[in-house]
């Protein structure tokens, strides 16, 4: 299947790129979420069209994008969970947990932005996690989980 990406997509292009995919991939995930439409010669002409407005819309997402990164640049996330006495979590701390946490301290940051290279934090201390704000910015946060008392 070829497509037109009309958003610049991780591992696959930019906008204005004509690709071949997996059908699977285009119809199920890159058609539904707006990110490319079918290389028809009619789709082609359209997007010429709009092209400009396209790249405009990429360039403000990612002035907002590197905006947040520079504003999160030294923050450090405290989260306070119950644990028990050998430093372990009665649950986890997943990523709406974070979103949660970054959203009050004033900071929006969407669960879908948290990526968690471990799995869920089980322990209480300082944990390493990214925050993938953009296909192009990601940015490391310091989390570090308290117990409460």
């Amino acid at each position: 299947m070829e497509v037109i990406l009309l958003q610049k997509v991780a591992n696959l292009g930019n906008i204005g790129d004509r690709v071949k995919v997996k059908s699977g991939f285009g119809r199920n995930y890159l058609l539904p979420e707006g990110k490319a439409t079918l290389a028809t010669p009619d789709n082609i002409a359209r997007f010429e069209a709009r092209r400009t407005e396209l790249e405009r819309v990429a360039r403000e997402q990612l002035s907002s994008a590197d905006e947040r990164a520079t504003a999160m640049k030294d923050f450090k996330l405290v989260i306070s969970a119950k644990a028990g006495t050998e430093g372990k979590l009665f649950g986890s701390i997943g990523t709406s947990d974070i979103a949660e946490a970054c959203t009050k301290a004033g900071f929006k940051v969407q669960r879908s932005e948290v990526r968690l290279p471990n799995g869920p934090l089980r322990t209480i201390g300082e944990h390493s996690v990214e925050l993938h704000l953009h296909a192009d910015i990601d940015v490391p946060l310091a989390v570090s989980i308290v117990a409460e008392e």
